[in-house]
C-alpha cells in the first residue's frame, strides 16, 4: 500500500528553533518526517524542503495550515513525491552508477539529462549546443533551442552566474518558471534545467554544476580510453 507522500517547501526565520516548529506541526498532524534538506541560506532567511508521509491525502490542508500558523514560516510549495522515498544521497550513487555505465558520449548525455530531472525535481532537462543552437539530449519538453541559446548569450552578456562558487545562470523560463544554466566545460555544451513556479536554490544550483562536474569527468575518461570517440554535436 502506497502512503501519501509530499515534498514541501517553506521559508522560515534562519535562527534556532524555527525548524523544529515547523517540525512539530508536521507531527501534529500525525505526519511522519521522512527527511530534511536545507534549500538555501540568504538574508536571515532559509528555505527547506520536508519529505512528508500522511495518513491520507485529506489531511494534507490540515497539515499546510499547521504549518503556516508558525511565525514567520511561509508555505512555497507542496508537491507529491509520487510513491517514493526522496532519498537525494541514494539518487546521487543511482546518478554516478548510471552514467558511469554508459559507453558512448550520446549515452553519457541523454542519462544526465533524464538524472537531472529525477534528482532536482526539474520538469525538463536539456543539453545544448550553444554554437549549433541544436539541443544534443534532453528529457521532458525543453524550450527551443534558439531560446535557450538567446537565454544563455544573454545572460553571459551581462555577467549573471560568474560566481565562482556557482556560475549557474539563472533567467525565467518562457513559462515563468525558474530555468538553470551551467557549462558542461569538457563537452563545449551547456546543461539547462526548468521547473515551473519553484526557484532554484543555492544548494540546488551547485547540485546542478556537480552533475555536470560528472559528465566532464566521464568524457574525459572515455576521451582518455578511446582516443576515437566522437563529440556528440559531431554525430552523423
Amino acid at each position: 500500500m502506497n502512503v501519501p507522500t509530499f515534498l514541501l517547501r517553506v521559508e522560515l526565520p534562519d535562527r534556532p528553533g524555527a525548524l523544529g516548529a515547523v517540525a512539530s506541526r508536521i507531527g501534529a498532524v500525525r505526519g511522519d518526517l521522512v527527511a530534511v534538506e536545507v534549500v538555501e541560506h540568504r538574508e536571515g532567511r532559509a528555505v527547506d524542503e520536508f519529505v512528508i508521509e500522511l495518513a491520507d491525502e485529506d489531511h494534507l490542508s490540515l497539515l499546510l495550515s499547521e504549518v503556516a500558523e508558525v511565525d514567520g514560516v511561509a508555505v512555497q510549495d507542496v508537491r507529491p513525491v509520487s510513491g517514493r522515498r526522496h532519498d537525494r544521497r541514494l539518487e546521487a550513487y543511482t546518478t554516478a552508477l548510471i552514467i558511469l555505465k554508459e559507453r558512448t558520449p550520446q549515452g553519457v548525455l541523454t542519462a544526465l539529462a533524464s538524472r537531472v530531472c529525477a534528482e532536482l525535481d526539474a520538469t525538463w532537462s536539456a543539453v545544448l549546443d550553444v554554437e549549433g543552437v541544436a539541443v544534443t539530449a534532453s528529457h521532458g519538453r525543453p524550450p527551443a533551442p534558439q531560446w535557450l541559446a538567446a537565454s544563455v548569450a544573454e545572460a553571459r552578456a551581462v555577467g549573471v552566474g560568474e560566481d565562482a562558487e556557482y556560475p549557474c545562470l539563472r533567467p525565467v523560463g518562457p513559462d515563468g518558471g525558474d530555468v538553470g544554466f551551467v557549462d558542461l566545460a569538457a563537452w563545449d555544451l551547456v546543461l539547462a534545467a526548468g521547473r515551473p513556479g519553484w526557484h532554484f536554490g543555492t544548494r540546488e544550483r551547485a547540485h546542478l554544476k556537480a552533475l555536470a562536474h560528472l559528465a566532464d569527468a566521464r568524457w574525459a575518461d572515455m576521451a582518455e580510453r578511446d582516443p576515437r570517440v566522437s563529440h556528440p554535436s559531431r554525430a552523423g
